[in-house]
């Protein structure tokens, strides 16, 4: 690997380990074997390379979560896959908790850092994709704008809601069956004439 790569993984094992506002230029520096003038080379600043590094974590996490047996057992925007990504992303909680916290620590950064802002920007309308293609099973290639602003915007809302939550206090955020008849309600409700 070199410089750029390990800086990269020094900054992700960082943000893990301290989060965004406590990493110091020095700790990724020491985590990755480099120096302190290859940060600025190859990133810009410190914050742009742990932004980087974060957007990568959730890029891992997503890729990681997969939930390829939701494709195949549950048809695309139903109530039972809904209810099986839940409940995936749930029994993975724990595991991500490190990069949930990281991404609040971000969230409150934002306004501070104009260059942190617009790369998590980007990094979210790409995170809508993704979330449509988990809970509809559709493509990513295959969306629009308006389906990856909308119910893109909706699953995100949620899981940056159940995010909160779980890391507030995993006993009493929503669980899986929670949110599935939370929407059944939603629909419901919305229906009747």
């Amino acid at each position: 690997m070199g410089h750029r790569e390990d800086l990269l993984e020094g900054a992700k094992r960082c943000l893990l380990e301290k989060g965004f506002v406590r990493t110091t230029a020095r700790d990724i520096v020491k985590e990755s074997g480099t120096n302190l003038a290859s940060i600025g080379y190859h990133y810009g600043s410190k914050d742009a390379l742990l932004t980087q590094a974060f957007v990568e974590l959730v890029q891992e996490w997503g890729e990681a979560f997969d939930p390829a047996g939701a494709r195949d057992a549950e048809a695309g925007g139903s109530l039972e896959r809904f209810r099986g990504v839940w409940t995936r992303m749930l029994e993975n909680m724990d595991a991500s908790r490190p990069v949930w916290a990281a991404s609040l620590e971000i969230a409150t950064q934002g306004e501070r850092v104009p260059e942190l802002r617009k790369m998590m920007v980007e990094a979210q309308i790409e995170g809508r994709s993704g979330l449509v293609a988990m809970f509809t099973g559709l493509e990513e290639s295959t969306l629009d704008e308006r389906t990856v602003r909308t119910l893109g915007g909706f699953y995100q809302a949620l899981l940056n809601g159940l995010m909160v939550q779980w890391l507030f206090d995993p006993a009493s955020a929503a669980t899986a069956d929670d949110l599935t008849e939370g929407l059944r309600r939603v629909i419901e409700g919305a229906t009747k004439g």
